[in-house]
């Protein structure tokens, strides 16, 4: 069934299941944030489209529910929302309030869909050797990453936490097969650990130089 729901148009992928930290200072949606907040706490964010604006219909995009709210003094907001169900805007529709407004049709992943059991491990293993070298070279603590146990949780949370591109996590976002989505998973994780690796090489080499250890040599001119 469709349903209206406030449109926020965004550069970054929000996927069901996953949190997601919001800088609310457009005077437009701190009027959408006010609203939302005095109803049932739902907006929607989708990719942006033409000059940054509202895309049009066929455009998929996630439910966001405000589960934080931290209002600043000067009316900015940081929020924290939760993903929810996947949606097809219908039709953007014409209302008296400054942010945009859609119809839009949830959907799920296609009934029968579930990858085997052995996909499923493997990308565990990948993601976590994955995660393992991101958290290094973000010099984080290292820790396990708190995964769904069922499949599409799963695949939704390794879509979000991988570092892709935005128009990669769209189209992760847009698969109605978990078992499709499975297995574009395990052909990218491979290649982003290849460039983590790269970037952390780098990255080890910079601090070591920094601490008093081997330099690059320079040439002198006599």
């Amino acid at each position: 069934m469709a349903v209206r729901l406030p449109i926020f148009p965004l550069s970054v992928v929000l996927f069901p299941g996953t949190p997601l930290p919001l800088h609310i200072f457009e005077p437009r949606y701190r009027r959408m944030l006010a609203d939302c907040l005095a109803g049932d706490r739902r907006f929607g964010i989708t990719p942006t489209g033409a000059a940054e604006e509202m895309p049009g219909p066929g455009t998929v995009g996630c439910t966001a529910e405000i589960r934080v709210n931290q209002e600043l003094p000067d009316g900015r907001s940081n929020i924290i929302v939760l993903g929810g169900d996947r949606f097809v805007v219908a039709r953007v529709m014409a209302e008296a309030v400054p942010y945009h407004v859609a119809l839009v049709q949830p959907f799920q992943d296609e009934p029968g869909t579930d990858p085997p059991a052995e996909s499923t491990r493997r990308l565990r293993d990948l993601f976590a050797g994955y995660a393992a070298l991101l958290r290094q070279l973000n010099d984080v603590e290292p820790g396990e990453p708190d995964l769904p146990d069922d499949a599409l949780g799963f695949s939704f949370h390794v879509s979000a936490a991988i570092e892709a591109d935005p128009g990669v996590k769209q189209r992760l976002l847009a698969e109605r097969s978990t078992a499709r989505r499975m297995e574009a998973l395990l052909m990218l994780v491979p290649i982003l650990t290849a460039s983590v690796e790269s970037a952390l090489r780098v990255h080890r080499r910079a601090h070591r130089n920094g601490r008093g250890g081997a330099r690059p040599d320079i040439a002198v001119e006599p």
